[in-house]
């Protein structure tokens, strides 16, 4: 849609994870008692400045994630804080040297935080929306046409891996020690291996078992391209003002998704699909999102650019 590059026609093969990402605050912020959205809004009424918070990219997922955890609290993102853009691994050290009052990122970051002590959890992902989509497998529309054979061995590829990685608990730690080598993620084994087998803390004390921890398989739930699903984006782009009018959000969708693709990969694997291309949730404030009135959802938001 040439919302923050070059206007191109996208393909969405499928979905790769849910869940799993995290919100942090600094360790300077929880020490004054502002541990989650509504202690923060407090705080920030009470001392007002200028309030830094971080996502990945201007309109990715975690961008996204910290505008709805805010807004949810009563913060207005675009008035109310100011939002900047921090690359993954250099998150925990802009925190460390004071450049930010909280970010929004996956792991391993969020962990890394509490691990160094200069941040803890305020919020996972999943606990703004269960089971929410989060990175996809994508690429440009011609290179499906160009390549079909290519795209269809990279989606079962992938989705081998995702099968495999969600098999067992062997699996997910041969996974961490793999992607936390030096050519990968560049950290500690012990900072991947605990979330994403869901055992959770959060900097204070508290500590947890999450069901809803990242997944890259459950039984091929995680991969199907739900049009519902990249429709919420856009209708969270329109609420900030990211894109100015309202698009045919669904029109976008069929076009983008590659349902009919990801259906045939999946059936000559073996994996079962929804019958529904449309799913339904509802978000940590209660309000539900089943992709049937995406104009009108966008427009509801008492807090939006």
């Amino acid at each position: 849609m040439g919302t923050a590059g070059p206007k191109k026609d996208m393909a969405v093969l499928m979905s790769i994870n849910n869940n799993g990402q995290g919100i942090t605050l600094s360790k300077a912020l929880a020490d004054k008692g502002v541990v989650d959205g509504p202690s923060l809004a407090k705080f920030m009424a009470a001392n007002p400045r200028e309030y830094t918070f971080a996502g990945t990219f201007p309109t990715g997922t975690h961008a996204m994630w910290m505008h709805y955890w805010l807004a949810a609290a009563g913060i207005n993102p675009l008035s109310g804080a100011k939002l900047i853009t921090v690359p993954p691994p250099q998150m925990v050290a802009n925190m460390r040297v004071g450049n930010m009052d909280g970010f929004c990122v996956g792991e391993p970051w969020n962990h890394r935080a509490i691990m160094d002590g200069i941040g803890i959890t305020a919020n996972t992902t999943q606990d703004i929306w269960k089971d929410h989509p989060e990175k996809v497998l994508g690429t440009t529309a011609d290179f499906v046409k160009k390549y079909p054979n290519t795209t269809r061995a990279v989606m079962m590829a992938v989705l081998e891996a995702s099968r495999w990685i969600d098999a067992g608990l062997q699996n997910k730690l041969k996974m961490a020690e793999t992607v936390a080598q030096k050519a990968y993620i560049n950290t500690s084994v012990d900072v991947i291996n605990q979330r994403i087998l869901g055992r959770y803390q959060n900097g204070l004390g508290k500590t947890w078992d999450d069901p809803n921890h990242m997944k890259f398989f459950n039984d091929g739930k995680v991969n199907f391209p739900y049009l519902s699903d990249g429709m919420w984006f856009m209708t969270q782009h329109k609420r900030w003002g990211l894109i100015k009018s309202h698009p045919d959000y669904l029109t976008i969708a069929k076009q983008v998704n590659q349902i009919d693709l990801y259906k045939s990969v999946a059936s000559a694997m073996g994996i079962s699909v929804p019958k529904d291309p449309m799913r339904s949730s509802k978000l940590m404030d209660g309000v539900v999102w089943d992709g049937k009135d995406p104009a009108k959802y966008a427009d509801s938001f008492a807090i939006k650019a």
